[in-house]
């Protein structure tokens, strides 16, 4: 397998408005339990996270504060050992449920049978339309320690990324679409429960309840963003002085495009926008190029 790049060089050019968000602070000073409290600890010093799932429940948090483009990272340790029909969440929404016209950008992190590899699967929404779904591999093991996943968002693209890896890229065409989601604010979620009449091997490998409780976690949550405040932040009209949304930002750097093109060739599980039994006339945003 060949080095991976980084992209350091992004990274060293941003700055920030006075309207970025600042992330420091205790879990209580940025997030809120969404439900089962009581299946949410952290260890001694408060710095890593923890949700469980049991056959009664699982749990989830986030963020008091929404956003409307930026860049969003966090940390993560997958449930480990057997963790078929387990579904780790960390996705951007934005409302606390599934609505009708929600937009929303996930990442979920598919559990499998012990000695089975993790898939991660993508999707994005806008206006409560999905059905953008991508499935990746991974080149390591997610259980075995902390890993980033984050995601860069502005309105020329979204791009998801493990480990400051791109996995995926999803761009606008610069006009009013059905596709790419802009308008509206998002929280950033997190949750564990159980999906086993979906999540692995398209359902046939069910949840092992003696093997619960299920526990992922979570630590060094990153947020650098336009943080909304209605009616409307002045961040949104002048995001250009956002390294997340200032030129270098809009299209992958050359080093970038060396990864996602590592990526493309050995991680794809599975593509939407290939998938022409199920969509015999493909989606028009198939068409961009994450090249440009």
């Amino acid at each position: 397998m060949p080095i991976l790049l980084l992209f350091a060089a992004l990274m060293a050019a941003s700055s920030s408005l006075s309207q970025a968000a600042d992330t420091k602070g205790t879990f209580e000073d940025m997030f809120d339990i969404m439900w089962s409290e009581d299946h949410f600890t952290t260890s001694e010093d408060g710095q890593i996270w923890y949700l469980s799932l049991d056959k009664e429940t699982g749990c989830g948090f986030q963020t008091k504060q929404k956003y409307r483009f930026g860049w969003f990272s966090m940390k993560l340790k997958l449930v480990g050992g057997d963790s078929a029909g387990v579904v780790t969440a960390y996705y951007m929404c934005t409302e606390n449920g599934a609505g009708p016209e929600r937009d929303e950008l996930d990442f979920e992190f598919l559990g499998n049978r012990t000695g089975e590899p993790y898939l991660i699967q993508t999707n994005v929404y806008k206006n409560g339309t999905g059905g953008r779904e991508m499935r990746h591999m991974l080149w390591f093991d997610p259980t075995e320690d902390f890993h980033t996943y984050s995601v860069l968002w502005n309105n020329h693209q979204i791009v998801f990324f493990v480990d400051k890896v791109p996995v995926r890229v999803f761009k606008n065409n610069g006009e009013s679409n059905n596709f790419f989601p802009n308008e509206k604010p998002m929280y950033l979620f997190s949750s564990i429960w159980n999906a086993d009449e979906w999540a692995t091997r398209g359902g046939l490998e069910k949840t092992d309840w003696k093997k619960a409780p299920f526990v992922s976690s979570y630590k060094d949550f990153n947020v650098d963003a336009c943080q909304w405040e209605d009616p409307y932040p002045a961040c949104v009209s002048t995001t250009t002085n956002n390294w997340w949304d200032q030129y270098d930002a809009w299209h992958l750097s050359d080093d970038q495009k060396l990864d996602y093109a590592w990526v493309q060739r050995n991680l794809v599980i599975y593509d939407y926008c290939k998938d022409t039994e199920r969509y015999p006339t493909l989606p028009g945003e198939c068409s961009l190029s994450p090249w440009d």
